[in-house]
């Protein structure tokens, strides 16, 4: 009788759980059994593993094999296991020392040749690793993800690889923990956008605080422009949340935006996605588009055509920043953390208002047509801003005069830093006793905000975010207390309030 144990870890959203692999091979007939909640795919890793061991040149034991992998209560799905239970076997038999795997863990899917085949996830797994003190083993095209989260990272094409590797014979080099450089910025400037200063501004408020913004104006005024170029004014993400982004990206087995590290997300979904493109889904569940924007920027163009279903289901990540998918097969929390940005016309023909075209649409198809966006989805959205048809004169101004994303963004550089030192947050985020001690203000700006809310009919969530934006407005113009001004520039970029 002989028992190996290995280590590995689950995934469960982005979560990596550990597992304990424990291999056993005791006498009496040939048999191979697998346990512990193992789903098909883990199931059929027998079949897998044996084909990889003698292809490879092993004996395969001619023995009771029984494989536990704990917790027993826990789900266990994927290939991802085939890789630990070969080497607990050939650990078993002694070919090469038990305490080899002490740190590591190992991941992979194995070949019915041996190679190794690289398996979605590594990144969440390398992360707990690391966290845990220990190594990881994995297929060598997984090895560049599994090395932005872990040092010593053993890469392989195949099984005799690693085995040769474990018992001292030939030895493979470890790869170090990297560090990617920092992409340049995106190539969409602002300086693009000719005119539209009162559209660049609420943009530039947007970004300094992190609200959900909307545009609305008649088709070809630039409202799409205009948002494909705010992550371009953001701040760069931090390495960790660089790192929380392409884990999303991992689960999914996508390889990792080397090319575009720590610049914010842009997701774009078209108008006909639906619930579970936008927040995730499947029998999975696997993740949807507003976790793969965490930390960066969702932009729903033509807002009122998404299905209004869809639209709904944004409502609690927006307030929450995760995103909990609740399935026959299983649950899994995702991180949620975006920025909205969405764009619509004004009515169904799109030129309401506009000086240069006729609208046709009558008040009734107006009123149905924005009643698309439910008030409680609006209720969400700190900023609606009307984004005019800017005249000829100034679609002939040189961009040299106009500001460059790079002037705008060390001034949304300098707010961030002010709201992470007063409270670690961005003001789109402030809640509570964080947003009364945040929001210092005299009279007069308690008195105008009162009156606007009486005269608008602001709900208490419209009231708290007009303070939140003038607390952003205050902190661009470095202003220690928010005066009235600021509250003034924050209701005039509530536009469908006026409206109402």
């Amino acid at each position: 009788m002989s028992l190996a144990i290995l280590h590995c870890r689950a995934q469960y959203g982005t979560d990596a759980p550990p597992v304990t692999i424990e291999v056993f091979l005791s006498g009496g007939l040939p048999a191979f059994t697998i346990v512990g909640m193992a789903e098909t795919a883990v199931r059929e890793s027998k079949d897998r593993v044996r084909g990889a061991l003698l292809s490879s040149g092993f004996e395969f034991p001619q023995q009771r094999i029984t494989v536990s992998l704990g917790p027993a209560a826990m789900k266990k799905s994927g290939g991802r296991y085939d890789l630990a239970i070969a080497l607990g076997i050939l650990a078993a038999k002694k070919q090469f020392p038990k305490t080899a795997l002490n740190t590591f863990e190992a991941y992979g899917e194995l070949s019915l040749n041996g190679d190794l085949r690289a398996v979605p996830a590594i990144l969440p797994a390398a992360l707990s690793a690391h966290a845990a003190g220990r190594h990881v083993i994995v297929p060598k095209d997984n090895e560049a993800e599994a090395a932005l989260a872990c040092s010593n990272v053993i890469a392989a094409s195949s099984l005799t690889e690693i085995v040769a590797h474990l018992a001292g014979r030939e030895v493979i080099e470890a790869t170090e923990k990297t560090t990617l450089p920092v992409a340049d910025p995106t190539s969409n400037d602002l300086s693009d956008v000719r005119g539209q200063q009162h559209a660049k501004r609420a943009l530039e408020i947007a970004a300094a605080g992190g609200h959900n913004l909307l545009l609305i104006g008649p088709p070809g005024t630039g409202k799409s422009m205009l948002a494909r170029r705010l992550p371009g004014i953001l701040p760069t993400m931090s390495d960790r949340e660089a790192l929380q982004t392409a884990a999303i990206d991992s689960v999914l087995g996508m390889p990792v935006a080397v090319n575009g590290w720590r610049q914010r997300p842009f997701r774009s979904p078209h108008h006909t996605a639906s619930a579970a493109a936008l927040v995730g889904g499947g029998s999975g569940p696997s993740p949807g588009e507003i976790s793969r924007a965490h930390n960066g920027v969702l932009f729903l163009d033509e807002l009122p055509e998404f299905n209004r279903r869809a639209l709904e289901v944004l409502r609690e990540p927006l307030e929450t920043g995760c995103i909990t998918i609740s399935r026959a097969a299983g649950q899994a929390e995702y991180p949620a953390r975006f920025q909205l940005i969405a764009a619509m016309n004004p009515c169904p023909c799109g030129y309401l208002g506009d000086r240069f075209a006729d609208c046709r649409c009558s008040a009734d198809r107006i009123a149905a047509y924005r009643r698309k966006i439910s008030g409680p989805l609006l209720d969400r959205i700190d900023l609606h801003v009307e984004v005019l048809r800017p005249s000829t004169a100034t679609l002939r101004e040189s961009p040299a005069a106009a500001e460059s994303s790079a002037d705008v963004r060390r001034r949304v550089e300098s707010a961030w830093h002010l709201q992470h030192q007063r409270s670690a947050s961005c003001n789109a985020r402030l809640d509570g006793n964080e947003l009364d001690s945040a929001c210092d203000a005299d009279d007069g700006c308690w008195a105008l905000l009162e009156n606007a809310a009486d005269r608008f009919n602001l709900s208490a969530r419209a009231h708290q975010r007009v303070l939140r934006v003038a607390r952003t407005i205050a902190d661009l113009s470095g202003a220690q207390t928010i005066k009235p001004p600021h509250v003034a520039e924050a209701l005039s970029l509530r536009c469908l309030d006026r409206q109402n």
